[in-house]
């Protein structure tokens, strides 16, 4: 069983007669990429900066790694990386030169900084531009610099606040593919604070939605979007000849619940997502397959649900 690293009871923080954050509780265990989502306001950033140990919750607690932040916010710096929505690096410096910067301030002996450095500007495919000034990187390089500096102290949790901001679909693609990979292989907690909810939905195993500065809801990624017993899919499909048993096929899949239209065009309801089913059945029948989109639960439509019902 998997170790919590990151627990936090009850936790409150109240700038004066303002609640940022309002008795949350937290439990999120190695290896995991839990996805922590909300409107500007909504408590995140507060909630991030106690888990640094930047500011202290005025009620509750929190521990990191076992760990109390605002007692010794050292040892969880030392284990934590942390990469800000606005990422900051000594523009006259080179990529390198800031990322031996960082391991110096960390401890890390010269050579073993250097070698480290290099590997991750491969990682993060800024090798080549490892000697260019800082100040003309684009945005998007910048991001991943920021990638190779969070990574430069082998943490064992990193915190990502929005960290595809700036990226082009390329770049947002090998980014998502590289959380993957830090948290399954190397088992690497991954905090992630984003407005993406289509790319939470695909590399977090458990999301938490804030508003107003409480946990409004929590909970595994695949149970949240799953069509629950009285919601269904909705799956249009169109083929390009008409194929009469094709209809028949459908409505004889398991979890189907009804088949409509005629014809090229057909509409499925079921309780899961069939179209790799209906996709081999087309296949099968010697036609084409032109269309095949489903409509069920998605992370917006749930995030907008809960976040309204909050406001109320």
């Amino acid at each position: 069983m998997s170790e919590v690293v990151i627990e936090a009871n009850n936790l409150s923080k109240a700038y004066g007669q303002i609640q940022a954050v309002s008795g949350i509780n937290l439990s999120i265990k190695e290896g995991e990429v839990y996805g922590f989502l909300g409107p500007n306001g909504s408590g995140k950033s507060t909630t991030i900066l106690m888990m640094l140990g930047y500011t202290e919750p005025t009620g509750g607690s929190i521990r990191v790694w076992g760990k109390d932040p605002a007692r010794d916010p050292i040892a969880v710096k030392r284990i934590v990386g942390y990469l800000p929505e606005t990422v900051g690096f000594y523009g006259d410096l080179t990529g390198l030169e800031n990322l031996l910067f960082t391991a110096e301030l960390n401890g890390i002996n010269p050579e073993e900084a250097h070698c480290r450095s290099l590997d991750l500007l491969d990682m993060v495919e800024l090798l080549t531009s490892k000697d260019q000034p800082v100040s003309q990187y684009s945005r998007g390089m910048k991001q991943r610099l920021g990638i190779a500096d969070v990574l430069i102290k082998d943490p064992k949790i990193v915190i990502l606040d929005d960290p595809t901001l700036g990226l082009d679909p390329a770049g947002i693609q090998w980014l998502l593919e590289l959380i993957e990979r830090l948290s399954r292989q190397l088992k690497i907690t991954i905090f992630l604070s984003s407005h993406q909810l289509h790319e939470v939905q695909r590399i977090c195993n458990r999301v938490g939605i804030m508003s107003y500065g409480q946990l409004v809801l929590e909970g595994k990624v695949t149970e949240l979007v799953n069509p629950t017993d009285d919601s269904e899919y909705e799956i249009s499909v169109e083929t390009e000849s008409a194929v009469p048993s094709l209809r028949q096929q459908i409505r004889a899949m398991p979890h189907v619940k009804n088949v409509t239209g005629k014809g090229k065009h057909l509409l499925v309801k079921s309780v899961t997502d069939v179209r790799a089913d209906i996709a081999q059945a087309v296949v099968s029948s010697g036609s084409r397959l032109l269309e095949l989109q489903a409509q069920g639960n998605s992370l917006q439509e749930i995030y907008l649900k809960y976040f309204q019902e909050a406001s109320t």
